[in-house]
């Protein structure tokens, strides 16, 4: 309903200004969700939402098995299909490992250890299970029974990786080593680090092993030589997941604040050789520098709250390290891989899981109903198994998406009551459907007291209200393509409401407010915010003066007034005496709250003012609204007071004078008087206080000489003068 337009008066500045209240409802409004942060607000149900704020189905997330343990660590599936998983709870002394197979999952195995914390399948689809604390590699055997494998003599063991060549590699903690470890069980420290743990380990395709550190942050390769070389200090604490890229790149995530005491990892390590290596093993000491003291190990059950959040770094082919994504809150304690090579991270704190499809473009595919993703691996068929922690669940996601997946924004609050209009969407429908639909009511959040979800085609159907939610609903095409949504936008305007003029106050008699001098030129520019943040309406600061000039006869009046949906008001001002009944108009059209007017036009008497202020600027003809009030009665008095006759007596030395004044509207003021044209002087009444409409004075003043000229004058208080004088 609003109307904007530039005026050259103090009116363009209101206008403006009323530009920038979100309130303001009698103008046409927008809602508008283009940007991750708009849909993250709301609730996604089975979408994914990129960086850029698109949103798309997401990829099909299934429960495949609940073995009621508190977290599961590990998960492997071996060349037949079954899937293995184990983990842990903070209370028992053994930890249990799973095997699905055909659709159905059981217990095969009970541990010593709080945790599984790894595990890994040889080619001859042999299990192995790593359990910590006192770290123990366990093998199951052809009847399924688990064996003593390898101990490597460290508290931890955090992960294993078969090499090509056929070895078990094992990486540990609270001595920082990476044991290899051979077919039939023989092993040895193959690589020593400064660090108290290698905290994760993967393989790449050049046959290197890749580990990330705690409490430094490093990532490492060490050659098949057993030759260590830091890729990357991370600014992090601890190294959570490491994995190799199809296209020859590292990928490390990295979480926690480095306490200031840690010692910086060495600049260039330099190999020193074991004493005593076993055979065919080398053994390489990471750096010269002592090891730092011992600090406490990582928690075996997953942090709700690491400080510092986390951030994900990619080295590529040429060792230049990028960080590709970072989080306050989430935590990364995964890193796997889609059929396209882009890194999909799994993350703690609220079980979100999260693909990186470029440097500087991300995805959040979806999340996971217990809190934490801890592991993953690639799936048979495509896609990935996920475990989770707190509760510890097994999740399979894609390889296909979801056939139908909805989003419910967060309720917008319009200000006032309000009527919808359009509800539009941009995007690609990709041969499948997208479904808009609203709900309304008046209560700020969504119950049953709110009206039904209905259809939006074009414009939106719930009823009138002042909160507004949609959903937006995707559906897949026949090529189970996703279509896809870039922004959502809902029209609306709030009813209009009256203006309201709440006071007027008359100003000062023989005043007047000066002429208004602002002038207001129609900007050509603009200036746009950061990129990737919203435009806002222009703005202008406007200081009005309430000055008034000393104006005889002029009379003023100020007045509040306000209007709910900011529109710019006009106001008309009315004058009539108070035993009148006809108002007369002084002004209209006005566009300030004030108004001085030439009194000596009216007779004398008292009178009151009308003023009615307008919504009519900012609404079409027949939708505008008004609010009136009516003043206290003031006094309009342009006539001096009655002066009687001056007397003057001499008696002796003195002069005794006598006069007396009168005004028939406005008290006497004051009273002068002065003597032979000498200097004026206060004189008061015999009731000492002027305060009424008639007073009497009396004054002795030294009689000089001859003949003396005594001159007096009074004023009222609307500064009316009367002058007499006498002799004597």
């Amino acid at each position: 309903m609003k109307r904007f337009r530039f005026r050259t008066t103090r009116a363009a500045v209101v206008c403006l200004l009323a530009a920038t209240v979100v309130s303001q409802a009698v103008e046409t409004q927008l809602w508008t969700h283009s940007q991750q942060d708009d849909f993250l607000k709301g609730t996604l149900k089975k979408l994914s939402v990129r960086s850029d704020g698109r949103l798309f189905l997401a990829p099909v997330f299934t429960e495949i098995f609940d073995p009621s343990a508190a977290y599961l660590w590990a998960v492997a599936e071996d060349s037949k299909g079954r899937v293995y998983v184990g983990g842990g709870g903070p209370d028992t002394a053994t930890t249990r490992l799973f095997r699905i197979e055909g659709g159905k999952g059981q217990s095969i195995a009970d541990l010593p250890g709080l945790s599984i914390q790894a595990i890994a399948i040889d080619r001859q689809d042999r299990v192995y299970a790593a359990t910590s604390p006192d770290g123990m590699v366990y093998r199951l055997d052809g009847n399924g029974k688990p064996q003593v494998f390898y101990e490597p003599k460290s508290k931890y063991i955090w992960g294993m990786a078969f090499h090509p060549s056929g070895d078990l590699f094992v990486a540990t903690g609270d001595q920082g080593e990476l044991h290899r470890v051979d077919a039939n069980g023989k092993g040895a420290v193959f690589f020593k680090s400064e660090e108290t743990h290698l905290r994760s380990l993967a393989v790449d395709r050049e046959g290197n092993l890749v580990v990330g550190t705690e409490p430094g942050g490093l990532i490492v390769r060490v050659s098949p030589k057993g030759e260590g070389l830091v890729l990357y200090q991370a600014p992090k604490r601890e190294v959570t997941a490491v994995a190799a890229a199809p296209d020859g790149s590292l990928y490390a995530a990295a979480v926690g604040v480095k306490g200031p005491s840690l010692a910086p990892p060495p600049a260039a390590p330099a190999p020193v050789p074991s004493p005593t290596p076993a055979a065919g093993q080398g053994v390489v000491v990471l750096g010269a520098a002592p090891r730092p003291a011992a600090a406490p190990p990582p928690t075996l059950t997953p942090a709700t709250g690491v400080s510092g959040g986390s951030e994900v770094y990619r080295i590529g082919k040429d060792g230049y390290p990028r960080r590709v994504w970072s989080h306050a809150q989430d935590v990364v304690y995964a890193i796997a891989f889609d059929s396209e090579g882009r890194a999909v991270v799994g993350t703690g704190n609220k079980g979100n899981l999260y693909r990186l499809d470029s440097d500087v473009r991300q995805t959040l595919l979806t999340t996971a109903a217990p809190t934490q993703v801890t592991a993953m691996a690639p799936a048979r068929g495509g896609g990935f198994y996920v475990v989770t922690g707190n509760i510890g669940k097994v999740f399979r996601l894609g390889p296909g998406l979801e056939k139908s997946g909805s989003y419910e924004s967060e309720p917008l609050d319009a200000g006032s009551f309000s009527d919808w209009g359009r509800l539009d969407w941009t995007g690609s429908l990709n041969g499948g459907g997208v479904v808009l639909e609203t709900r309304s009511g008046n209560l700020d959040r969504p119950q049953q007291n709110w009206s039904g979800w209905m259809k939006a085609a074009s414009r939106m159907e719930s009823p009138a209200a002042r909160f507004l939610q949609y959903r937006v609903t995707l559906a897949a095409g026949g090529d189970g393509r996703s279509p896809e949504v870039r922004s959502v936008e809902a029209a609306y305007q709030s009813r209009n409401i009256g203006p309201v003029v709440s006071m007027i106050e008359a100003t000062p008699f023989n005043y007047k407010f000066p002429p208004q001098s602002l002038t207001l030129t129609p900007s050509t520019s603009i200036t746009l915010p950061a990129i990737g943040g919203k435009r806002t309406p222009p703005t202008v600061t406007v200081s009005s003066s309430q000055t008034m000039q000393f104006a005889k006869g002029w009379v003023g009046a100020r007045w509040q007034a306000s209007d709910e949906n900011g529109d710019v008001l006009s106001y008309r001002v009315e004058i009539r005496a108070v035993n009148e009944r006809e108002w007369k108009l002084l002004k209209e059209d006005l566009d300030d709250r004030q108004y001085s007017w030439d009194s000596t036009a009216f007779p004398d008497g008292e009178y009151v003012l009308r003023v009615t202020a307008s919504d009519a600027p900012d609404n079409p003809k027949g939708k505008e609204l008004a609010g009136e009030l009516v003043g206290e009665p003031f006094v309009v008095d342009n006539t001096a007071p009655e002066l009687s006759a001056v007397q003057v007596a001499r008696k002796g030395s003195v002069l005794q004078v006598r006069w007396s004044a009168a005004d028939a509207l406005t008290p006497i003021e004051k009273a002068e008087y002065s003597v032979n044209g000498g200097e004026w002087t206060l004189a008061p009444p015999t009731t000492t206080v002027s305060d009424s409409l008639k007073h009497e004075y009396v004054i002795e003043v030294e009689a000089k000489g001859g003949e003396q000229v005594v001159t007096v004058r009074v004023w009222d208080r609307n500064q009316n003068v009367r002058t007499g004088g006498g002799r004597g």
